[in-house]
Parts: structure tokens; sequence; C-alpha cells
């Protein structure tokens, strides 16, 4: 029998925040990049940080942060150290960052059904891949007008070992929190990246999707929009819960 659910993962880009990703890292890289500039020229900076990225989503280290992983492949790639340029990334974040703001629009569902949960007394989780630093996540959280809640956790790279769309990545949120993997249920949008993996880690899922054809092993029921699955809360800290997937 399903275990009642106590934690729920919020997804944060196109589930709690409308943000087009392949838009918003465009406008993301044509500001980042003549940032740095002075120190890396963009020819060799974009590759660069493309290696290291891909380096923390393929991180399998258990004692290595995503921002140690990045920090490890990034800098011997452009011949500076990190002294010399991670306080210009955090200059970056705090005074350019928020330009991105006008990529993203605010989702007015999303407040209210995050609201619902922390009411309903569940744990609430930002669950958002943890390649960026806290500090972007949270000016995100505040652009989808959810960064004054108290949540459990904000998954970010600071703090994380893993990255979607790693199975690990839900399983170490659970650990963080006190959960079993089946007392938690993952809400997203992203099919490969959110529901697959958080599956595959034992945990419940809803997918915030319409539109594409929902896999034979997804229940009907742990599909729709972000607004449908509020009314649902009710029924998740039972063992027969309906959005059981």
């Amino acid at each position: 029998m399903d275990r009642p659910i106590r934690a729920i993962l919020f997804d944060l880009d196109d589930t709690l925040l409308e943000n087009n990703m392949e838009r918003f890292l465009r406008a993301y890289f044509g500001l980042l990049a003549p940032h740095v500039a002075a120190y890396v020229p963009p020819e060799i900076f974009m590759p660069a940080l493309l290696a290291a990225t891909r380096a923390m989503v393929e991180n399998t280290d258990s004692t290595v942060t995503n921002r140690q992983a990045f920090i490890t492949d990034f800098f011997p790639r452009v011949s500076r150290t990190a002294d010399e340029m991670m306080p210009l990334f955090d200059d970056f974040y705090a005074t350019q960052f928020g330009k991105l703001r006008s990529q993203a629009r605010r989702l007015p569902e999303a407040r209210a059904t995050v609201q619902a949960a922390f009411e309903a007394g569940y744990d609430v989780v930002i669950a958002t891949n943890p390649l960026f630093p806290e500090t972007a996540i949270r000016q995100r959280m505040e652009w989808a007008d959810v960064a004054d809640f108290p949540f459990r956790l904000v998954t970010s790279y600071e703090i994380m070992h893993s990255c979607k769309p790693h199975p690990r990545y839900y399983t170490e949120i659970a650990e963080r929190i006190g959960r079993q993997p089946g007392e938690c249920v993952m809400i997203g949008d992203d099919w490969g990246n959110d529901i697959a993996p958080a599956m595959r880690a034992g945990m419940r899922v809803y997918w915030v999707n319409t539109d594409a054809e929902a896999p034979p092993e997804l229940d009907p029921r742990a599909r729709g929009t972000l607004a449908e699955f509020k009314p649902q809360m009710s029924s998740l800290k039972s063992a027969a819960s309906a959005a059981a997937a």
C-alpha cells in the first residue's frame, strides 16, 4: 500500500514560474559572457562553461557538491583561479542577473498552490535543477512570488551532490528532509527531468502538462494543470492518494 504523502516537491521553471529555459539561457549567456570578458574571452568562456555544466550533471560522487564539480572542471579550462573569478560571478548575480526577470512571467496559481501546501502541513521543497547558486534560485523564486515561504529545502549547487535527471537527486532530497521517497510527491512540467527520474527514485508524481501524450505507466489522475493539483492535496495524506503514480 502507498505511504501517505508528507512532502511536496515543486519544480520552479515552467512549473511555478513561466520561464522557457532555452530562451532564458540565451539571455543569461548574453549577459554573463561580456561580464567576464576581461578575464576570459567569450570564445573560450562559453565552451568551458558548458563543459563544466556537463560535469555537474554527470557528477556521481556523493562527497562532491555541484559547486565543487563546477570549480574543478571550469577553472583549468580558462587558465584562471577560483579566487580570481568567483567574486566576478558573485557580482554578476548581485547586479546583472535580475535583468533576466523580463524573460519570465509570474503564474497567478503558483503562490496559491504553494500556500495551500504549507497550510495543509506538508514539508515543501523547491526542487529546481541545482546548476545555479542559491542567489540565482532565490531571485527566480521572487519572480514567481513564492520567495517568502519557509521552504524545508531549496536545492542549489552549493548544497546538492547530484542533478536532474539522476534519480539520486530525488533520493538526496528525501534524505535531507528526513522522509522516505514514497512519502514525497514531485510536481513538475518536464517528463525527462522531473517525472520519470522521481518515479524511478520511488516518489509519487504530478505532471504539469495537458498537451503531450501521457506514458501508460502514469495514472491519469497524476497529470493536469498546477491549479488542478491544488484540490488533490487534501487526499495526499491518505495512503490511497488520488495522485498516486
